[in-house]
Parts: structure tokens; C-alpha cells; sequence
């Protein structure tokens, strides 16, 4: 299947869901939250029937149960944005700001509780950054950030932005690691694959306490370990 037949299927039913729920915009966050899970098994349903990808979960048991934590994941194509709703209750995600203003999709961003961020500017908004996180992980709800910055190919590794070690240092909560080799099925650039194994590892959680250049390297060694062990060693 070509990607752009693809996504014409994939971002229509993005659409449907998002117009089924259109009155969950003025109800209660937990409508938008559950329109958010079905998101994520519609994502799972595209890459299993469509692209034949086997989908494989290891380390649930790393989920906290009774204890705060945001989580650090590795992003490599849109499906994990969609498909961790569907593993976390009702995560909220810390996002380019561009995604807020889309129409529609974008208020239900706003609607969950995402956080967005303008990374090219330098103003008082992105100093209150910090107060704004701490006032959204309030309730039990995880943060997701994505501390590569940007979706990356399968083979890349890039260092981690500082931005994580500072939401560590704020919020002194768990940071639950999570990787995701979806870049095999989805890359950032050039075809779909099929036939794929996408594994989503959940690491075991880096309690709070460290310090900030001890915690990211850990962070960061940690989560491409564990990456590495689920890439396709061609693209690697």
C-alpha cells in the first residue's frame, strides 16, 4: 500500500472519530480523553490490517500504579501520538505549538490538556513553560514528552533536549522511559513497510533525585539500549 493511500485512510478515520466527538468539546475532559483511546486502537487497527505489522508490548508491568510519573518516548512516526492513548489513562502531551492551531484537531488538544511549546522563540510564555507543567500534572494524569524534539529515522540518534531533565527536576515525580521502533513501519521519509515488528518497550522508571546531567544520560543510554535491541539492524 502506498503512503499516500495510506494516510487517506488512516487520517479519515482521524476525522470521523474527531467529528463523532465534536460535542465532547463542551462536556466533561473525560469524553475527549475516551475519543482519544479509540484514536490509539484505530491506529493499531491501521497498522495491523493494512500493513500486516505485528504490534508487541514488553515491560507493562513498569507501569506505576500508585505513584506519579511522566513519561519519555522516543518518536519516530505520528503512530505513537495516537497509539500510547490507548496504553496510558489519558495522557497529556508537551507538543509544538503549529499542532494546537489546526482546526478542530487542534482544540481537542487543548481540550486533553496538552502543553504546547513555540521552540523558535525566546518569550515570557516559554519561561512560565515550567509553572504551566507543574500546574497541568496536578492530577494523575501522565506527561508525554518526546525528548528527541523531533520524529527521527529508525538509524538516528540524537541527543536528548535539556527540556527533559528540567520537567524531572520540576515536577521530582518517576520518568517512565518508553521506546518505539515505528520508524520501521512508518518512516519520517520514503515508503510504508509491511510485514514489520513494532515493539513498544516500557523501561523501568528513573525515580527522582538525580542530578540533571546524570538523570539525562541515563535517560538517554537507557532508551537507546532498548532501542537498539528492536531496530532492523539493515537500518541501523
Amino acid at each position: 500500500m502506498s503512503k499516500t493511500l495510506f494516510s487517506i485512510i488512516f487520517y479519515s478515520g482521524v476525522i470521523l472519530v474527531l467529528v463523532i466527538f465534536l460535542p465532547s468539546l463542551i462536556m466533561p475532559r473525560s469524553i475527549s480523553i475516551f475519543g482519544g483511546k479509540i484514536l490509539g486502537y484505530w491506529s493499531e487497527f491501521c497498522a495491523k490490517f493494512f500493513l500486516s505489522a505485528n504490534i508487541k508490548i514488553i515491560g507493562e508491568e513498569n507501569i506505576l500504579d500508585n505513584e506519579k510519573f511522566f513519561i519519555a518516548c522516543t518518536h519516530q512516526s505520528a503512530f505513537e501520538t495516537f497509539y500510547l492513548q490507548s496504553i496510558f489513562r489519558g495522557p497529556k502531551f508537551i507538543l509544538k505549538k503549529e499542532l494546537i492551531k489546526i482546526p478542530v484537531f487542534g482544540w481537542y488538544l487543548k481540550k486533553i490538556g496538552s502543553i504546547a511549546v513555540d521552540r523558535n522563540k525566546i518569550s515570557k510564555k516559554k519561561m512560565n513553560f515550567l509553572d504551566e507543567i507543574k500546574t497541568f500534572s496536578q492530577d494523575n494524569r501522565p506527561i508525554i514528552i518526546f525528548p528527541q524534539g523531533t520524529r527521527t529515522e529508525p538509524h538516528e540518534r540524537p541527543n536528548f533536549k535539556k527540556g527533559v531533565a528540567r520537567i524531572y527536576n520540576e515536577l521530582n515525580i518517576n520518568c517512565l522511559p518508553v521506546t518505539i521502533n515505528s520508524g520501521e513501519m512508518w518512516p519520517k521519509k520514503g515508503n510504508l513497510n509491511k510485514n514489520k515488528n513494532i515493539t513498544i518497550s516500557i523501561l523501568k522508571p528513573i525515580k527522582p533525585g538525580l542530578e540533571s546531567k546524570e538523570f539525562l544520560n541515563s535517560l538517554q543510554n537507557a532508551m537507546y539500549e532498548a532501542l537498539n535491541k528492536t531496530s532492523n539492524p539493515s537500518s541501523a
